[in-house]
């Protein structure tokens, strides 16, 4: 899949999340029953999860790639480094 494709396919999912989160605001207004708006909001973590990984995958098999590959020991640091602050802001 070429690089314009992947985007493609992240920015579909991402206005498909766009509109569960409508339909969620939705389900509050209509004061829906708390158990079917918390399943939507778990659907919309997990969905946020799967682009979220898709971007950090792509991230490494680019960005982090040719950081490696270019032999520029301040450019690798900084894509480690970045991960590392990353996967910091995830555990708290």
């Amino acid at each position: 899949m070429t690089k314009a494709g992947k985007h493609v396919d992240k920015l579909n999912r991402l206005k498909r999340i766009e509109g569960q989160v409508r339909g969620i605001a939705g389900m509050i207004e209509e004061d829906r029953y708390c158990m079917d708006i918390l399943t939507q909001m778990q659907a919309v973590k997990s969905a946020l999860a799967k682009v979220e990984n898709q971007i950090l995958k792509d991230h490494a098999a680019c960005c982090v790639a040719d950081a490696i590959s270019s032999g520029d020991e301040n450019e690798q640091r900084e894509k480690f480094d970045e991960l590392v602050e990353l996967f910091g802001k995830v555990k708290r």
